[in-house]
């Protein structure tokens, strides 16, 4: 999973979420106005919207606009969005997931579309990269939770498949259907995570040079620079010296 938290990192460090904060907000909202639509408006009794305003609130959204995005899902007029993956290349090969929630198919693909072609990409059909990539729970936790041992054990407690610790952190596994009730357990033993989601984990990587790397991150930046684009993921892996010199 190097690919994706080094990418993780490459945004952190540009301040790519502070340029983009009031997009980031938007993208958090309408996430959560469709999980209160699709079920129960209490988090408590809806977990795919519990697992949205957390994810809100690990990137630092407001409880007005949480609590806005909510009513506005009960209000009766509001948008129909559709939810649509996307599958595609980008430069050198490299495997690229978007996940688009849309009101209007026709208008979503057109743009996801000519933004793979200008950006050296290429978009196939659904199922054309996914195999790449496994559909998992990540759970995060900083390194201050505890030592790997410690973590290592509420995992397996919890029902988890796996930990990853390193300096930065903590990044606990599971099965995707499993992710609300590994990390409702998770946080009676070590308190609230940073960042509790639904990710595509990628099973096989693309090594990218600095010259594919950036043209990488042109196509992302332009992927997620559109309303309708929710998340990419990519499987790229890069060595730490390719990455330090995109800094």
């Amino acid at each position: 999973m190097a690919g994706h938290s080094k990418w993780a990192n490459i945004q952190h460090r540009k301040g790519r979420q502070d340029k983009l904060r009031a997009k980031v907000f938007s993208k958090m909202s309408k996430e959560i106005t469709v999980a209160a639509k699709m079920g129960d408006p209490d988090p408590d009794k809806n977990p795919r919207l519990r697992l949205a305003v957390k994810e809100a609130k690990s990137v630092s959204v407001p409880k007005d606009v949480i609590d806005r995005a909510i009513k506005k899902s009960q209000a009766g007029d509001g948008e129909d969005y559709e939810e649509i993956r996307y599958e595609g290349y980008g430069p050198n090969g490299v495997a690229v997931i978007v996940e688009a929630m849309t009101d209007n198919r026709n208008r979503t693909a057109s743009v996801v579309r000519s933004t793979f072609t200008k950006n050296g990409g290429n978009l196939g059909e659904t199922g054309s990269v996914g195999f790449m990539f496994d559909r998992k729970g990540e759970i995060t936790y900083p390194a201050s939770v505890g030592d790997a041992d410690t973590v290592m054990m509420a995992a397996i407690e919890a029902g988890a498949e796996d930990v990853e610790s390193s300096e930065d952190g903590h990044v606990i596994w599971c099965l995707d259907t499993d992710l609300n009730e590994v990390a409702t357990a998770l946080e009676a033993e070590l308190g609230e995570s940073d960042s509790t989601k639904l990710v595509w984990k990628p099973s096989i990587t693309t090594e990218m040079d600095l010259e594919s790397m950036e043209k990488l991150m042109k196509l992302i930046d332009a992927l997620e620079d559109d309303d309708d684009v929710q998340r990419v993921t990519t499987n790229f892996d890069a060595s730490d010296e390719v990455m330090e010199q995109l800094e």
